[in-house]
């Protein structure tokens, strides 16, 4: 069931970030990368963000990752919702950073202007658990720490 989970990050690139502030969710939909084991995944904020300030008080974080694009929209009971949750980290790996940049350029070219704003930042949300329903009822958890 790993690999499926793993298979719907890797095979789609939107998500909802869920954060939190002062006992307050705070969604916000979001494109992303992943790496290549799906043991954190790639996103973009400007540092005054909501977001990215919840993110900074309170590291624990969820996405959700559905595949309601890829289903027939009369097959509802079909689609998948990942729930992944993970902690924020800030990267300081330049060369790191820089390849991720690259890597969202190819696969998100609408975020160009985005990613040249010196207020943008990169990070990424390390991967503790994943949650897949699948369809309506089965629920299947993986946790990877």
């Amino acid at each position: 069931m790993l690999d499926e989970m793993k298979a719907i990050v890797k095979n789609n690139d939107l998500c909802v970030l869920a954060t939190s502030s002062e006992g307050w969710p705070h969604c916000s939909l979001m494109s992303y990368l992943s790496d290549e084991d799906v043991s954190e995944i790639y996103l973009v904020s400007q540092r005054e963000t909501k977001k990215y300030l919840n993110l900074v008080k309170n590291p624990q974080v969820s996405l959700l990752i559905d595949t309601r694009d890829k289903v027939d929209g009369r097959a509802r009971e079909k689609i998948k919702a990942l729930t992944v949750k993970g902690e924020f980290q800030i990267l300081h790996d330049p060369d790191k950073k820089e390849k991720i940049r690259a890597r969202f350029l190819l696969q998100h070219a609408h975020l160009a202007d985005f990613l040249k704003d010196p207020t943008a930042d990169i990070f990424s949300i390390r991967i503790k658990s994943f949650q897949l329903l699948d369809g309506i009822k089965d629920i299947f958890i993986e946790r990877l720490d």
